[in-house]
């Protein structure tokens, strides 16, 4: 049950649609009609304001953190304290069921931002929100996520590439740092943010993804 209410606690912070609030407050109208369609910070660049698509990325990948650390503070009052065997956990300062719950709701906000309640279930692909989640529930597999974005990026100069590359390490690294019942999760989640990349990765295949720096027609933050 509680773990139920973890993943809701995070569903409804994951579902803000940020991008979509911000480029309506400053006059860009709807960003679902802009470039992709898309609600993350890659199609509200289109727009041409650099800071405003920066926001959006610092409040996409905010809404994992900010999940964490509310399932963190409320279940933390609710849970009973149980130490893994390493006490305290790596990577962790809080007692593995309350840990757990925060990594949950975590996921759950990953969940809320590509499937979002307010707009009919159709929002973003969940690389910053997933980011988010990791570097705030496990400091260093979220680290290890973000060093594998920027050389795959550096390297192949293809963000949805970069992005992809990202999340397929993710549940490697959940799993050294804190553990594997995480690291299933970990899995369920990176296997979503593929997905929803499906059509990037039909043009990576077929050598059409734009590069880094290029007008492209998908989004992949």
């Amino acid at each position: 049950m509680l773990y139920g209410a973890a993943l809701l606690l995070g569903y409804f912070i994951g579902s803000i649609p940020f991008g979509l609030v911000l480029c309506k407050l400053f006059g860009y109208g709807d960003i679902r009609k802009i470039g992709s369609g898309n609600i993350g910070a890659t199609n509200v660049l289109r727009t041409g304001n650099k800071p405003l698509a920066f926001a959006t990325l610092l409040l996409d990948s905010g809404k994992g953190a900010i999940a964490v650390i509310a399932a963190l503070v409320v279940f933390s009052k609710t849970c009973e304290f149980i130490y893994c065997i390493t006490d305290p956990c790596p990577c962790v300062s809080y007692p593995v069921p309350v840990a757990f719950m925060a990594f949950l709701a975590g996921s759950g906000a990953i969940i809320g931002h590509c499937f979002p309640i307010w707009l009919k279930f159709k929002g973003g692909k969940g690389v910053a929100t997933t980011l988010g989640t990791l570097l705030m529930a496990v400091p260093l597999a979220g680290i290890t996520a973000c060093l594998v974005w920027l050389l795959s990026a550096a390297f192949s100069k293809i963000s949805s590439l970069a992005a992809i590359s990202a999340m397929l390490i993710s549940p490697v690294a959940v799993y050294f740092f804190y553990n594997a019942q995480a690291a299933y999760i970990s899995a369920a989640i990176s296997a979503l943010v593929v997905i929803k990349h499906h059509t990037n990765i039909k043009r990576i295949m077929n050598g059409t993804e734009p590069k880094i720096g290029k007008k492209k027609n998908s989004e992949s933050a």
